[in-house]
């Protein structure tokens, strides 16, 4: 018998490998740097070469931690980290043994490293339904003092895992802890079966803040969401939820993820977000699921000073999608649009090379400083690709209007 195809575009499988063998990419293949290993040539290849890339990093980093080396040591259990959780990302099945056991390693290289990290980073559990916990690493100054925190929300591809790094924490110079949570649908709420569905989110985010709001080393008038790619809708739809937030900064732009992420984007979005969500069932998952997914009608409820950060074409959120969204807050806001960019906004020539993180946490650390922002703020910046990034004369109207396509 030939086995169902569990979504319609399923089918499509033999030009998503013919995509990873030209371009390196399972997903957003207008980038030019690979995301996978070099050998590999399809799908199912993935997650050996990942495991493999991990084992080599880890070795590295045992032997540079036996020898004394701490710094060395947690640069490469980061890289141990990162490519333990890609590996067992592409498996998409509820209790899969080869995934269990590459998360088994990946939490063990996470410990590895805090040994060697040169500030503290703790494991936190946040109760949740029915006695599970929402994991999360919270990333502490040095010395502990009481501190603004940013709660970053990973993507659909990430997990708490991913931001900040231990050798480079790009939050520690700008004077901030970071705690970052493995959400529904993500890490080891994916182990746990807490599923991406209808106001999981919200409610696991706001039972994060309430953790952090009795912490000592948190100042709790100073507490941001910064949200990536899916994270950016996630992140918007907990600050229209929850309203003790001091600030919201919602970058890699996926902020209506259902006109295009399921339908127009890689195959591979809405095979791994069905699993997220705990569907076999495509129909049921597109009227369930799929459909309500929006930021629409949630802008307007949010209290606190936004940003919008997102690609001039990202394909995950068209343009008219993000200025739709921009004039729907009611808040002090900006959105900053990088000339020629996509998805996401690593390493861009509009920052010089560099990654969209450094300046999003010095946007969010200037708020947090209580740094004077009206109510009316309102600035949309288009940041060049050769220009001086989003604080230099870059102030821009969109040439459309609702409804219009932008080219």
């Amino acid at each position: 018998m030939i086995r169902k195809l569990r979504t319609q575009r399923d089918n499509q499988q033999w030009m998503l490998d013919l995509a990873l063998n030209m371009r390196g990419r399972v997903q957003n293949f207008e980038r030019d740097d690979p995301e996978v290993p070099k050998r590999v040539r399809n799908y199912r290849m993935i997650p050996k070469a990942w495991r493999e890339a991990a084992q080599r990093h880890e070795a590295l980093a045992r032997r540079a931690q036996a020898h004394g080396a701490k710094a060395t040591a947690a640069f490469h259990y980061d890289h141990a980290i990162e490519a333990y959780r890609m590996a067992q990302h592409p498996i998409y099945f509820d209790d899969h043994p080869v995934k269990i056991a590459l998360c088994n390693k990946l939490n063990e290289m996470v410990d590895r490293r805090s040994k060697v990290a040169e500030y503290p980073i703790e494991r936190v559990e946040i109760p949740f339904d029915d006695g599970k916990t929402i994991s999360c690493l919270l990333h502490l100054l040095p010395d502990r003092r009481k501190a603004p925190c940013v709660i970053y929300v990973p993507g659909m591809d990430q997990t708490k895992e991913v931001f900040p790094k231990a050798h480079r924490n790009v939050a520690l110079a700008r004077g901030c802890h970071v705690l970052a949570m493995d959400g529904p649908g993500q890490g080891n709420s994916n182990i746990q079966k807490i599923r991406a569905v209808g106001d999981n989110y919200e409610r696991a985010g706001a039972a994060v803040i309430s953790y952090l709001m009795k912490r000592p080393e948190v100042d709790s008038r100073k507490i941001a969401i910064y949200g990536i790619s899916m994270g950016s809708y996630w992140s918007l739809r907990l600050a229209s939820y929850d309203h003790r937030i001091a600030a919201v900064a919602s970058a890699v732009a996926c902020f209506n993820p259902n006109n295009t992420i399921f339908t127009q984007s890689s195959p591979r979005f809405k095979q791994m977000f069905m699993y997220m969500a705990g569907y076999e069932d495509e129909e049921k998952f597109d009227k369930e699921v799929a459909q309500p997914m929006t930021v629409r009608g949630y802008l307007g409820k949010i209290k606190c000073p936004t940003l919008l950060v997102t690609g001039e074409y990202d394909p995950l959120c068209p343009l008219e999608d993000a200025v739709e969204a921009f004039e729907e807050l009611k808040v002090a806001k900006e959105m900053w649009v990088f000339e020629n960019q996509y998805h996401p906004l690593w390493g861009i020539s509009n920052l010089g090379g560099g990654d969209a993180h450094e300046y999003v946490l010095d946007w969010l650390q200037g708020v947090m400083q209580d740094k004077a922002m009206s109510r009316k703020h309102r600035r949309i910046a288009f940041v060049k690709e050769h220009g001086d990034g989003p604080w230099g004369k870059c102030e821009w109207t969109p040439p459309i209007k609702p409804g219009q396509a932008y080219f």
